[in-house]
């Protein structure tokens, strides 16, 4: 099956922590944090929909700079997630420009940031580049288990970690992934079209069996009937299995609260982007800088037991050693432990 989820690490192992991860056939895509976007085109940072920021550290949120500047001019809405005080971070970037030519503009630029405070709780602010980016209508959340996104094909979960200060994991899933079987299309007599991607939106969404489903009939189709029921259509020509998972992890300390955030939140993952900012035997100055180690981020994914794992947020220390830090990640990964 094709997945709909495509993601990638927008600079190397060693460098700012951005995950850019694609919708296939859609346009739109999420970004997990904001480094350094130096080599990211334009046309990807035009699809984005969502950003999830981990903390404010430096590299993981100078690329903000850079999603305002492409997006600027256009009529559109980014919602942002990060940690406490990400409210106040971003407008305090905001703020850092003249907006006085902002009625120039025949477009909308808005921001929805929510900024999470626990797994029940959050808050939201917008700024709009038509109010000059003042902040405007604030408000309080719940939300239900850290769900921080609830889209009609997918979600987000967020967990708060320890990194001396809140840092926030994400978990991304498909709700459903639904494969069309192309063969029994045809045996059918139905027109292979758009109809099937709204099929499969509705099989997602949850709509009831008896849910009208309007369908293309091939011209040698023996039925004209402009619509069929839902159910009918999944038992015939749909498989439908649980969604793609990917979970990132970033900046957090070796402990044991943390350990049981970071497995609860990736357990059963496809992927596990986690980071291994220092070698196995350098898990005292990991500690002492509230990060993980090589070790340590292979045995979380096995304790999650994700499916693939992928290590990044080397320390530049260990410049040039990229292999060894993998295989001790893949080593620990396979069951090893630290």
């Amino acid at each position: 099956m094709t997945p709909l989820l495509h993601p990638f690490l927008v600079n190397d192992r060693f460098g700012d922590p951005a995950l850019f991860v694609d919708f296939k056939f859609e346009r739109r895509a999420l970004l997990f944090d904001l480094g350094d976007l130096h080599d990211i085109e334009p046309s990807k940072v035009l699809r984005l929909s969502d950003v999830f920021v981990s903390h404010a550290h430096l590299d993981h949120f100078i690329g903000f700079d850079k999603v305002l500047r492409i997006l600027l001019g256009r009529d559109k809405t980014v919602r942002l997630y990060g940690p406490a005080g990400v409210i106040d971070r971003v407008e305090h970037r905001l703020a850092g420009y003249s907006w006085n030519l902002v009625h120039r503009f025949s477009t909308d630029l808005r921001f929805t940031v929510t900024e999470v405070l626990s797994a029940s709780e959050a808050r939201r602010a917008d700024f709009r580049l038509k109010d000059a980016f003042r902040r405007e209508a604030e408000g309080s959340l719940v939300l239900a288990d850290g769900l921080v996104r609830d889209d009609e094909t997918f979600r987000v979960k967020a967990a708060v970690l320890d990194h001396r200060i809140p840092c926030l994991a994400f978990a991304v899933q498909e709700k459903a992934h639904v494969n069309v079987w192309k063969d029994r299309v045809d045996k059918m007599r139905l027109a292979v079209g758009p109809w099937l991607r709204d099929l499969k939106r509705a099989v997602v969404r949850g709509d009831p069996e008896d849910a009208p489903v309007r369908v293309a009939w091939r011209q040698d189709g023996e039925s004209k009937e402009p619509t069929l029921p839902l159910g009918r259509l999944k038992r015939e020509v749909l498989e439908i299995v649980p969604g793609q998972k990917i979970a990132y992890v970033v900046d957090a300390i070796y402990s044991e609260d943390n350990v049981n955030r970071i497995v609860a939140l990736a357990r059963n993952s496809d992927i596990l982007f986690i980071e291994a900012a220092f070698a196995r035997e350098d898990a005292e100055r990991a500690a002492d800088r509230y990060h993980l180690t090589t070790e340590q981020a292979g045995h979380l994914g096995w304790l999650a037991g994700v499916r693939r794992l992928e290590p990044f947020h080397f320390s530049p220390r260990y410049a040039g050693q990229e292999v060894r830090l993998r295989q001790e990640v893949e080593d620990a990964f396979r069951g090893s432990g630290p």
